[in-house]
């Protein structure tokens, strides 16, 4: 299939519901060209899962949206994407304000060396939260589905706990410096089968309050937490690399029951990936 500058087959929520626009964008490494030409509108309080198989640049693309890939000195990002109207890569903009609106979760928990307390009340005494900081931890352990588990041992360390409220924790603790948007790679790709179901649960309940993009390998994981679903895939370029783009965004039922491209329905059917 040809890459093209036309938009791939989409449905696009209205201007207003709109949190972030993608325009166009393409992502270098160097020369290596990972990404080509994505439009993607990521709609407002609801989930969307990237879906395909490795090296399409799924989570390339979801490290854009917070900036994480500025940590890497040779990517950069050509095209536009836009963040409740503002430009993400302005010169105007503050890579850290970003990534405070946008908070990431990511693929293996990783809890600060500190009390459980201390994991929630970092990120907020960092960004000078003048508020009662045990009703802001209280109110974040609830909010993750953690509390009732770990309200009687504030004082331990989050490393003591299960993989599963590790990752319910590092949850909690995004979620104490109120960001817009949470983005999470793989949340659960090390996780054990109850505790995943607890965070897909979990993702359910958030979505009333914030707007989350999840990239997952797990077809059924997909169907079940997203409303809507981008599906990627790579191709090998004219260098004899491969690049990644977008084949197909729309509501998640849609895209596993009725999928506009062959190559979503042979992904989604298992056919490959």
């Amino acid at each position: 299939m040809a890459v093209s500058d036309t938009q791939p087959n989409s449905t696009h929520p209205s201007l207003s519901d709109v949190v972030i626009r993608t325009e166009k964008v393409n992502i270098y490494y160097g020369a290596f060209h990972a990404v080509r030409d994505v439009y993607l509108d990521i709609p407002r309080n609801q989930v969307t899962a990237f879906i395909g198989p490795s090296g399409c640049g799924k989570s390339t693309l979801l490290r854009c949206y917070n900036r994480l890939n500025d940590l890497i000195p040779s990517a950069r990002v050509e095209g536009r994407i836009t963040f409740e109207g503002v430009d993400l890569y302005s010169k105007q903009t503050d890579p850290v304000e970003v990534r405070r609106r946008i908070g990431m979760v990511f693929q293996k928990p990783n809890p600060f060396p500190k009390s459980i307390y201390d994991n929630i009340a970092f990120g907020a005494r960092i960004n000078g939260y003048q508020g009662n900081m045990d009703e802001l931890v209280e109110r974040s352990l609830k909010s993750a589905a953690l509390w009732e588990e770990v309200k009687d041992k504030l004082k331990q360390s989050g490393l003591s706990l299960s993989g599963g409220q590790q990752q319910r924790l590092c949850i909690a603790r995004t979620i104490a410096i109120k960001p817009e948007v949470i983005l999470m790679d793989e949340p659960c790709s090390a996780l054990d089968p109850i505790s995943t179901l607890r965070v897909e649960d979990l993702m359910h309940e958030l979505k009333k309050e914030f707007t989350i993009i999840i990239v997952t390998h797990n077809m059924q994981q997909a169907s079940r937490v997203a409303d809507m679903t981008a599906f990627f895939n790579a191709e090998a370029s004219e260098s004899g690399g491969r690049f990644g783009y977008l084949v197909e965004h729309d509501r998640t039922q849609n895209i596993f029951n009725q999928p506009k491209e062959k190559s979503t329905q042979d992904y989604v059917s298992g056919r490959f990936g």
